[in-house]
């Protein structure tokens, strides 16, 4: 029976499956054993699990005709609530983009007619982008199909093995974000 490196440096039996991670630790023990290669056991794997979930998310939304971007802008504005309108300084905000990008962005999906500009009722100056009926059900439909592939993605996780793990990467990204 071959043995695991874990991440606290102990080696348990390998009863369990092995994955890549497994081996590319093993190779580090063997070939520099003095190096404590144990946040591998997490963050490669988290590198990994991002690689399919980016797949994912690529082909929820192509079966819909919407690239990534065009994804993170709709789900904004959807998650925003009646009437589905931001500012441009809000859609910036809420995608982590410039606002010449913002620009850029609602033009493409003012054109594709997911979107229109509205004079903002509250500043005079400003105007507020709007989700149509159109880009609302486009997105509505690529959340649909991105939930039941990361249901999949998840599904040999129980429900506490979700929570926990949940509550653990909370944990991690709190460090580099600020929280909410």
């Amino acid at each position: 029976m071959s043995r695991l490196l874990t991440y606290d440096g102990t080696v348990t039996s390998a009863a369990r499956q092995r994955d890549e991670v497994d081996e590319l630790l093993a190779a580090w023990q063997r070939e520099r054993p003095e190096v404590d290669a144990g946040p591998l056991a997490v963050l490669s794997r988290v590198t990994r699990l991002a690689k399919y979930l980016d797949s994912a998310r690529r082909q929820a939304f192509t079966e819909v005709g919407l690239e990534t971007w065009e994804f993170d802008v709709l789900a904004a504005l959807r998650r925003a609530g009646p009437p589905y309108a931001l500012s441009p300084g809000q859609l910036g905000s809420a995608t982590l983009v410039t606002s010449g990008t913002v620009t850029n962005r609602v033009d493409r999906l003012e054109h594709r007619g997911f979107v229109r500009r509205e004079p903002d009722a509250d500043d005079r100056r400003g105007i507020r982008v709007v989700l149509t009926e159109q880009g609302r059900q486009v997105v509505d439909r690529a959340l649909d199909d991105l939930l039941m592939r990361e249901r999949a993605i998840l599904s040999a996780l129980s429900g506490q093995q979700r929570a926990q793990l949940a509550s653990l990467l909370r944990t991690l990204v709190l460090t580099f974000d600020k929280p909410a």
